[in-house]
């Protein structure tokens, strides 16, 4: 087996770990009285999530309503599946919003709303609060990922824009009971954060969120209407998103079934399967995604060989240039800027959901010969990472990842392995 594919292995095996179906069926045990279920849902995995609840629950489950990036639908025949954009909402987000809050809104206090939540729920279901546009909220959104802002960064601003994030979904199904099931995308798992917690209490603020345009340089270039609902809020003249210690909490039980620690750790047992001493770095690699594949790179070449590097974890990308690409291919294009041909090295960063970045590809594999190979097929490396193009660049190197919807989503995995 070669470094390559021993790198593509242990990917393999540890989305194996993040399957959506045992996952459900291992932590949805319900309550008998409840004989009426409703499932409701969003993010990239909700669907596959939604099929495996419907193999627990039988003929209790009632109907529901997911919606899901393109692409990650699978059929679920008591459950409607709806697709939206991702990562900036469309109209399609726009009426799904709509139709979740309408149903947890009709739920009744003797269901159960069964919320199925996944990474990519936030852009998936956009409820702009009037007079907010869509559009506008497109442009927030837009001009936020462009910034590089946290995820935490990101959904305190969109929970602060909206009809739905924040535990309002929570609102509109009160006094329903509610149990959240989430796959967590984010470091540390917190539940307010995952899709902007549209059923978890919100402890960030208005305040908070018109700081995180300050803090990005984005105060003075958000649209008006944006502005204008901040400091209104800010004046208290718009009701602040449900707070930690709200009695509607009472009602609601969020359980995280599934986080980076299942890959990482999946990782870690494939790396030492394959003969390789596995070296777990972290399980919460933040930061630019460049500098930080600079730092994994340095740290490998100081391990014995045959080794493992592994991180789990999600970069950001401050981007400046107009190419294509996402933070783990632009993480593996400076890994390859680092590798000579004599390192014996073996790099891949991958996104678990089997996307990154608007692109095809879920990430790439590199080694000391993908920029000589790039290059002989037309490719220009530091034209690429001044353009933010990595897509460009690894396609002609031949090193990207295409895996289609792994129908999961829990970060990030990077790997470094040093034969």
């Amino acid at each position: 087996m070669t470094p390559r594919d021993a790198a593509r292995a242990i990917l393999d095996s540890a989305l194996a770990a993040g399957d959506v179906t045992p996952l459900v069926h291992r932590h949805l045990g319900l309550d008998a009285r409840y004989r009426r279920v409703v499932v409701l849902g969003c993010g990239k995995a909700s669907a596959a999530m939604a099929a495996a609840a419907e193999e627990v629950l039988g003929d209790r489950l009632a109907g529901g309503f997911v919606v899901v990036k393109d692409g990650c639908a699978v059929p679920v025949p008591r459950v409607e599946i709806a697709e939206a954009g991702h990562p900036v909402p469309d109209e399609r987000g726009l009426a799904a919003s709509a139709r979740l809050l309408e149903l947890a809104h009709a739920a009744g206090e003797e269901s159960l709303v069964l919320f199925l939540v996944s990474g990519g729920g936030s852009a998936l279901t956009p409820a702009p609060a009037p007079p907010i546009t869509l559009a506008e909220k497109q442009e927030v959104t837009r001009l936020l990922l462009a910034s590089g802002a946290t995820i935490g960064e990101l959904n305190a601003v969109r929970k602060h824009l909206s009809r739905f994030k924040g535990g309002q979904l929570a609102r509109a199904a009160w006094p329903a009971s509610v149990l959240t099931l989430a796959l967590s995308d984010v470091i540390g798992d917190p539940l307010d954060v995952i899709a902007s917690g549209p059923t978890a209490p919100d402890p960030t603020t208005f305040a908070d969120a018109r700081e995180v345009l300050a803090r990005r340089g984005l105060a003075g270039r958000v649209p008006a209407s944006v502005a204008a609902r901040l400091e209104a809020g800010l004046r208290g003249e718009i009701e602040e998103t449900p707070r930690p210690g709200d009695r509607l909490f009472g009602r609601v039980t969020s359980v995280v079934i599934g986080n980076n620690a299942l890959i990482a750790d999946a990782a870690v047992a494939a790396a030492s399967r394959l003969g390789y001493r596995p070296h777990l770095a972290t399980r919460e690699l933040q930061g630019e995604a460049r500098e930080v594949a600079r730092d994994l790179v340095a740290r490998a070449r100081g391990l014995e060989p045959p080794a493992c590097l592994i991180a789990g974890g999600e970069t950001t990308v401050t981007v400046k240039g107009t190419g294509r690409g996402g933070r783990c291919q632009e993480f593996a294009l400076a890994a390859a800027l680092e590798l000579l041909p004599t390192d014996r090295m073996t790099v891949l960063a991958a996104g678990t959901d089997g996307t990154d970045g608007p692109t095809d590809a879920a990430g790439a594999i590199v080694d000391g010969h993908s920029i000589a190979r790039g290059t002989r097929a037309g490719g220009d490396v530091h034209r690429a990472m001044t353009d933010n193009d990595a897509h460009r660049f690894l396609a002609a190197s031949g090193d990207l990842i295409v895996s289609g919807p792994t129908r999961t989503n829990l970060l990030d995995l990077y790997v470094v392995l040093r034969s």
